[in-house]
């Protein structure tokens, strides 16, 4: 038995899936409308498997209308992803923090560079020059 937070992912590491959710973001869409793009290079069998697997995970929901087959994205499913992901957001901010703050104690003062230095002793030669 595949855990919910699997099922998720899985159903999101394939391409096709991730544009039919793209598809979906701008609306319904029929399944025939979803297919299109893709029926050059796949079966619908093959497509419908994918709207499945997409519905199974709970990124979509399906409603009949009179002959149609209508699939609307269920915004709610991305929350468990976000909350997921965020955790782990917040373990890299606080780890590269305290990275930035150990490399600023351990390097030592930016020297100044040649042409400062040059500007100087031309400023100190023209005035002994004066």
């Amino acid at each position: 038995m595949q855990d919910t937070l699997s099922r998720t992912f899985a159903a999101l590491a394939d391409p096709t899936r991730r544009a039919m959710l793209e598809h979906l973001s701008l609306g319904k869409a029929s399944v025939g409308d979803l297919a299109r793009p893709f029926r050059k290079r796949m079966s619908l069998p093959a497509i419908t498997k994918h709207l499945k697997v997409l519905e199974k995970a709970g990124f979509i929901t399906k409603s009949v209308d009179a002959q149609y087959r209508r699939c609307e994205i269920n915004h709610e499913a991305f929350n468990d992803v976000a909350e997921w992901m965020e955790q782990y957001r917040i373990y890299w901010e606080e780890s590269l923090d305290r990275l930035d703050v150990y490399l600023k104690s351990i390097s030592p003062p930016a020297k100044k560079s040649r042409q400062s230095g040059a500007r100087k002793g031309k400023k100190k030669q023209k005035n002994k020059e004066s």
